[in-house]
């Protein structure tokens, strides 16, 4: 089951959650602005970042976890996983303390899906960058905050691995080509099995 499958050294994923009975993970900016920085402590020290999209009540992630060499510099080395589960924790801890909830935040175990091709990760990545067209919640990419698209586009430092991931498109104009054709979300919902 992919909720349970085990995060491997050097291989990539598409990881993602709701939160729990459809609720809002994401109720303000700054709520958006914490799990960022959050992750950026938990998790960019063990997997690069290729795409993420923080919708309102879900989001979706594109990474790979980093060799084992990279690990072993790390105190108190822990599976890949448990640096995923120590964000969510950490993001629901100071959510429930702000909106004055208990309990669980998000559905439990986040799902995760390997990716073995590149063609598959374009895929994915595409899927991401559209989830908010697809929501309806703008008609391109670019016009939403809160997805790695904008860090596509830009020369700012980004968290993302920009020049991999421009190079997978060839250029960056053909980047942006690919993300204003028209997404099948439909059909790549069912390709991975989401």
């Amino acid at each position: 089951m992919q909720s349970t499958e085990r995060l491997e050294f050097g291989k990539y994923y598409h990881i993602y959650n709701r939160g729990i009975d459809g609720c809002d993970l994401f109720r303000e900016q700054t709520n958006y602005e914490y799990f960022l920085n959050l992750y950026d402590e938990h998790i960019q020290k063990i997997a690069d970042t290729y795409a993420f999209v923080l919708m309102k009540n879900h989001f979706h992630l594109l990474v790979r976890i980093k060799d084992l060499p990279g690990f072993q510099n790390l105190e108190g080395l822990k599976p890949p996983h448990q640096y995923f589960s120590n964000l969510f924790n950490a993001y629901t801890k100071a959510f429930n303390k702000k909106y004055g909830r208990t309990g669980s935040l998000f559905e439990k175990n986040f799902h995760r899906k390997h990716i073995n091709n590149q063609d598959y990760l374009k895929k994915v990545l595409l899927y991401i960058h559209n989830n908010p067209v697809h929501h309806r919640f703008c008609e391109h990419p670019v016009e939403y905050p809160w997805s790695s698209y904008l860090s596509y586009i830009s020369i700012k430092p980004t968290r993302v691995q920009r020049e991999t991931v421009i190079g997978w498109f060839d250029d960056l104009e053909n980047f942006k080509y690919c993300h204003a054709k028209k997404v099948e979300t439909e059909k790549i919902e069912k390709l991975l099995e989401l």
